[in-house]
């Protein structure tokens, strides 16, 4: 498959500013562990690939299991994760879906326990920057494979 266009190159801007979010993201308080989750979560949800090569990458290197990556689409049936990923991965798939059946009280109701509401609105930012990335890389085509993770000499000390 080709990739459509270069998005750095084609409008600076644009990925300036969605660099400028995940710089929110990354600084917001939130588990490092977590959010590398839920990135993982939203990029399988939307089938893309240079998104789930990246943040397995970068799960990885931060110390994630290999059995946890590989059982995160089948979470709600494996003890792998804490209440507080659960309730994390609950809340992506439901901001993640949210044409299909918006966020309901119920979801709300379950997740809000486990963050306190500014972390909650820090992970729903996590969720939409994640979703926004998809659509780009998806709708153009970016290549998966070739990324090196930005932890990667975290791993190396391991």
């Amino acid at each position: 498959m080709e990739p459509r266009l270069n998005l750095v190159k084609t409008s600076p801007k644009a990925y300036q500013a969605m660099l400028a979010l995940e710089q929110v993201v990354d600084s917001c308080g939130l588990e490092r562990s977590l959010l590398e989750l839920v990135k993982m979560r939203a990029s399988q949800i939307n089938g893309c690939a240079y998104c789930l090569d990246m943040h397995s990458k970068d799960a990885r290197a931060l110390g994630e299991t290999e059995q946890r990556l590989y059982l995160l689409n089948a979470w709600r049936e494996s003890p792998q994760y804490s209440e507080r990923e659960r309730a994390a991965l609950e809340w992506t798939e439901a901001v993640t879906l949210i044409a299909q059946s918006h966020v309901s009280d119920e979801t709300y109701q379950r997740v809000k326990p486990y963050f306190s509401p500014e972390e909650l609105v820090n992970l729903t930012l996590a969720i939409g920057t994640i979703n926004a990335w998809n659509r780009l890389v998806i709708s153009f085509r970016v290549t998966p494979g070739s990324y090196k993770s930005r932890f990667a000499e975290l791993e190396a000390k391991a």
